[in-house]
């Protein structure tokens, strides 16, 4: 049911605004209403008969895109997303805040799956956040790594927080190329992550977040596309583009241009197949997304340069999300100096929408 709920929440998503200042968790602008005439005192002496009652519709979910590939967000959105449970596996680390373990839970697609588990002390039930890293070489990563900062800036705050290691990495089970490829495999993780997460007894279902850095900016953007209503807020650092192409000429032809090539050959060039790219690019589903997104970004980032941002800003704000782009001076794409001041406005923005 929650897609329905999300579907009805679609329809009344109001814009909010972007600035740079602290009041980062500010309400978004209500959208305006009339004030209804009174009606005319009746002169009869009897009372008038009140109105049948009608039910209420039932809601009904908006249309979905078409599916131009299997290869795609709209095809993503009609996967199913079962849910699965945590498994637990070895304590890695325990302070007296929280307790840091290695878990693993399984996708639609069959996929074990493998992250960090924080879980703060005592019964619950905490708000939950899912972690969505950055790109790094699968071969050489580690798990948990990525956000570790962020892991534990926000256990500390109370958040039971699950890292999530995408599929191909660490403990997970191996990732096939284009899933890697498209991101989507790793929108596909994110998804079960939440899912999963919620499910912990010490969890509160009703207060779910996700957060992504860098590739895992773009990843946040797929599921909250592919999946309306999955999480309560979201927030994004230093992002990748919400442009497909974009990223692919930015990253992947000077990196692995091998990688490019093969994509070029099976699916067509960009200007030979400009549907396709933009049935990867969540840009082109921003009317989709229900839930309020808090954007961070430096200006001098040189990995994810800043007219990524604005314009990614722009266009959410044209498809009515509530979204909030903060700009750090003279921050780049790792966050240094002000990435404690960004923590405090992420953890303040979480915590209101929760207490909505």
């Amino acid at each position: 049911m929650r897609r329905l709920v999300a579907a009805v929440a679609l329809a009344l998503v109001a814009s909010g605004c972007s600035g740079d200042d602290d009041a980062a968790d500010a309400e978004p602008a209500s959208p305006s209403s009339s004030t209804p005439t009174e009606p005319e005192p009746s002169t009869s002496s009897e009372a008038p008969e009140p109105p049948a009652e009608e039910p209420d519709p039932e809601p009904t979910e908006p249309a979905l895109p078409a599916v131009t590939s299997p290869v795609s967000l709209p095809g993503l959105m009609r996967e199913d997303f079962p849910a699965s449970r945590i498994r637990p596996g070895a304590v890695i680390e325990e302070t007296s805040t929280y307790t840091r373990r290695i878990v693993t839970y399984r996708t639609g697609d069959g996929l074990r799956i493998s992250g960090v588990l924080l879980r703060p002390r005592g019964r619950g039930p905490f708000p939950g956040i899912v972690l969505n890293h950055g790109y790094i070489e699968p071969s050489i990563y580690d798990p948990g790594q990525g956000l570790a900062r962020e892991q534990v800036a926000l256990a500390n705050a109370g958040f039971a927080v699950l890292h999530t290691d995408y599929r191909g990495h660490a403990g997970s089970d191996p990732a096939r190329q284009l899933d890697r490829e498209s991101r989507l495999g790793y929108a596909r993780d994110a998804i079960h992550a939440v899912l999963a997460l919620e499910r912990e007894p010490y969890v509160d279902p009703e207060r779910m977040a996700m957060l992504g850095r860098s590739m895992g900016g773009g990843v946040t953007m797929e599921a909250l596309v592919a999946y309306p209503g999955l999480v309560k807020a979201a927030v994004t650092y230093a992002s990748v583009s919400s442009d497909f192409v974009d990223n692919v000429r930015h990253f992947t032809e000077p990196g692995r241009p091998e990688v490019a090539q093969r994509l070029y050959d099976r699916f067509g060039t960009p200007q030979e197949s400009p549907d396709f790219y933009a049935g990867l690019s969540p840009r082109t589903y921003f009317d989709r997304i229900t839930e309020p997104l808090l954007v961070h970004h430096g200006t001098v980032d040189d990995t994810c340069p800043p007219r990524w941002a604005r314009a990614t800003e722009r266009l959410m704000q044209d498809a009515g999300v509530r979204s909030r782009l903060l700009w750090y001076e003279g921050e780049g794409h790792t966050f240094y100096a002000q990435w404690q001041r960004s923590m405090d406005r992420t953890i303040r923005f979480l915590n209101k929408q929760f207490s909505g």
